[in-house]
């Protein structure tokens, strides 16, 4: 069985001031242990949460030098003796959670990405023995050991959290699935998404993207609303029934109680008039929230809930049993992302992170190239 090297190689950031100053740097991963499973890494999708970590927009960097990326696409090289369904050689994708405590109610009822012990792909400190023993874990060194991102050579992931990737998904797309997909698709199937259902999704950009092509491949009678007429056409080419510019005036009213459900994507809520989305939600209907603004919601009165009975939530990411279902979905579906393709390197790095902070993406990035950038064949 291939092996992974003793420290792993990535493109890292040093600091917030200098959030697209990428360095190629070696990094200690975690200790191995026998429910884990090593990785070479071909790809790796940039995503909105890395841009808001390396600029601080979500607090200081946890630890630095910090290498991000949790939408991670390679081939197994070992399996550790408890690993089941994953042997090497096998292609696999991993997204933005390595390791949860396995023991909670969360992790046996397939909510593991709620469980409170979870460690994220990046900028979490490493535990010995487990997510939950509170020994940490650390280096030759005697220093602490963190999880480092997927800008990288190798990732060193948990079972749990390695998901078999379709042969017929090419990797730069199932990539961006990873954590853009499953974020979208998670709530959607716990919403009962289906046909009969009136489903709106907020923002069509990175997320708002996935969620028409998993809403409509659902079978959902599917509303893109955008404040961005221009992006009409390519909604409806990615399954939108129906589009809405919410920089008409009077755009909510002829939509009054139409929606069962409205799956924000756009991380600008903080901007929103709230109380005119909420007018369209159906009796009971849900304002749910992926998109996740630096700034705080708008302020709302209890009473803005009560004209339909409606309920604004979130949700975070999703579950592995959601993950393989929506891979299947795609594979089944021959549903297909809008993906950008960027050679990893420092200028790669930087060029990708400063496209997704403009806006300038249509509608993910995916850094390839990762074998020549690192020389791992």
């Amino acid at each position: 069985m291939a092996s992974a090297p003793e420290q792993f190689e990535g493109f890292m950031i040093n600091s917030s001031e200098k959030w697209s100053d990428f360095t190629k740097e070696k990094f200690t991963p975690k200790v191995f242990e026998e429910s884990d499973v090593d990785i070479e890494s071909e790809c790796c999708g940039v995503c909105g949460s890395d841009v808001h970590t390396i600029t601080g927009g979500w607090g200081d960097l946890a630890v630095t030098p910090i290498c991000v990326g949790h939408e991670i696409i390679g081939k197994v090289l070992r399996v550790g003796s408890n690993v089941k369904g994953i042997k090497p050689g096998d292609r696999v994708g991993v997204g933005a959670q390595v390791q949860s405590c396995m023991k909670c109610p969360q992790c046996k009822s397939d909510n593991e990405n709620y469980c409170p012990h979870m460690v994220d792909t990046y900028g979490a400190p490493y535990n010995i023995g487990g997510a939950d023993s509170g020994k940490p874990m650390k280096d030759k060194n005697g220093k602490q050991i963190w999880a480092q991102g997927g800008y990288s050579s190798h990732a060193r992931v948990h079972e749990q959290f390695v998901f078999p990737i379709p042969d017929n998904l090419p990797s730069h797309e199932a990539a961006p699935m990873m954590c853009a997909g499953l974020t979208t698709y998670s709530p959607l199937v716990r919403a009962g998404t289906g046909p009969g259902k009136k489903v709106a999704i907020v923002g069509i950009g990175g997320l708002g993207h996935f969620a028409l092509l998993w809403a409509k491949g659902l079978g959902a009678e599917v509303w893109a609303l955008s404040h961005t007429p221009g992006k009409k056409e390519e909604a409806l080419k990615l399954g939108a029934d129906h589009f809405v510019s919410t920089k008409d005036k009077d755009w909510a009213k002829p939509l009054a109680f139409t929606f069962n459900f409205i799956l924000n994507c756009a991380d600008m809520t903080n901007e929103f008039d709230l109380k005119t989305y909420m007018s369209t939600l159906a009796v009971n209907g849900t304002f749910h929230n992926v998109g996740l603004p630096d700034k705080p919601l708008p302020q709302m009165m209890a009473q803005d809930f009560t004209s339909n009975g409606s309920s604004i939530g979130g949700s975070h990411i999703g579950s592995k049993k959601e993950a393989l279902a929506m891979l299947k979905l795609a594979s089944e579906k021959g549903l297909h992302p809008m993906i950008e393709q960027i050679d990893i390197s420092e200028a790669g790095c930087k060029k990708a992170v400063e496209k997704v902070k403009k806006n300038d993406v249509r509608y993910r990035v995916t850094l390839v190239g990762f074998q020549k950038a690192f020389h791992t064949k």
